[in-house]
């Protein structure tokens, strides 16, 4: 490779707290949707590839779980996707959202981080910095060193796009020379029939409230191509009370009327044709704690710890 073909490439794992905008800022940097984003936390649950390429790099966004907690065997998984990545990585983008103090479960994956025992560089990434003074961004950045010695620093907001350039410019400053991993027109390594259950389960999300967006799973049952009908989707929501199922299907099915209706027009706009979706809902008691379910619904393949 030549002074002058100098091309980058390799993976940056993108961690953070629950709900801190992991794959908004994912979605912004592609300028595609390929993510589900949601106001509520945990959005994320497996990992998800965002490829990013140019004329003189690659680089492969590793969108993981939020770091948490678990309370069931899918929290176990979820952040057992997130830990597996921090090993894989040649960057860790550790979103630290500087609109609020440290919490606790920053404070985890400082943790997490310290037992790594070849750790790759630590990009510190402040995010959402236009929702704070001057003053308040430079003491959240004091206390997120006093909270880990990250190798490198920056604050962007993924509304406003401040920050995003010199942010790509500090990860390419830490990526090895390499050759493309991906053909340069590959964006991600979901099938478009995966992105449209995220899709599915971002709608619902977007409408139903309390306990029951952390109880729902999504399977596509059917996806087939027809031409220029465009393709007909079969998805399966799963809850895990008779009650949550009765809250997404709604009285006389306004809620999954509204919730299809939103996910056909995202996936629709994802896949740049006409979509037909049929939506129906099952209830799988407990499946967050089941293996047999979570195998199920594409939470297994890795040891349980």
């Amino acid at each position: 490779m030549t002074e002058e073909n100098k091309f980058h490439a390799g993976y940056v794992a993108v961690v953070g707290r629950p709900n801190v905008g992991k794959s908004t800022l994912i979605n912004t940097l592609l300028d595609q949707k390929i993510a589900a984003v949601s106001a509520k936390p945990q959005t994320t649950r497996r990992r998800q590839l965002g490829i990013l390429t140019t004329e003189t790099s690659q680089i492969i966004f590793v969108d993981t779980p939020g770091l948490h907690v678990p309370q069931h065997k899918l929290g176990d998984f979820m952040n057992q996707e997130a830990a597996e990545s921090l090993h894989d990585a040649d960057l860790v983008l550790w979103l630290v959202d500087v609109s609020a103090p440290i919490t606790a479960e920053d404070k985890l994956i400082a943790e997490r981080l310290n037992t790594i025992r070849k750790r790759p560089p630590v990009l510190m990434t402040l995010s959402k910095c236009d929702l704070v003074s001057e003053d308040t961004l430079l003491e959240r950045k004091r206390a997120c060193l006093d909270l880990f010695p990250a190798n490198d620093m920056v604050a962007i907001s993924s509304l406003t796009k401040e920050g995003l350039e010199e942010l790509k410019g500090k990860i390419l400053a830490s990526l090895p020379l390499g050759e493309h991993f991906y053909d340069a027109d590959t964006i991600t390594d979901y099938y478009e029939r995966d992105i449209a259950g995220e899709l599915i389960r971002e709608a619902v999300l977007e409408f139903v409230r309390d306990e029951v967006p952390h109880c729902i799973a999504v399977q596509v049952n059917e996806f087939e191509e027809r031409g220029d009908e465009g393709a007909y989707i079969v998805g399966t929501i799963f809850v895990e009370r008779d009650s949550q199922k009765g809250i997404i299907i709604g009285q006389k099915a306004e809620m999954i009327k509204k919730i299809g209706m939103r996910a056909r027009q995202e996936i629709e706009s994802m896949s740049g044709r006409k979509v037909y979706l049929d939506l129906n809902v099952k209830v799988n008691k407990n499946w967050r704690n089941s293996a047999d379910a979570l195998k199920l619904l594409g939470f297994a393949g890795r040891k349980e710890k």
